[in-house]
């Protein structure tokens, strides 16, 4: 069991909603939200939702990129 599932909030500042997802720290500078920790973020579904629209188009480009 990780630390999602025991009840860690989420890393967002300002944020109190329980966590759902551990996201890498180069997905969260890229969607652009502040968090309150350097390592690994945990988001709520708010937050989650908000950075993987924000990161959609680049995650498009780097498959576009690794095609042969």
């Amino acid at each position: 069991m990780g630390k999602v599932g025991k009840g860690i909030k989420c890393s967002v500042v300002g944020c109190t909603g329980d966590a759902i997802r551990s996201v890498s720290p180069d997905d969260i500078s890229r969607a652009g939200l502040r968090v309150s920790t350097s390592g690994r973020g945990y988001l709520c579904k708010n937050h989650y939702k908000e950075m993987k629209k924000k990161t959609k188009k680049d995650k498009q480009v780097e498959r576009w990129r690794m095609k042969p």
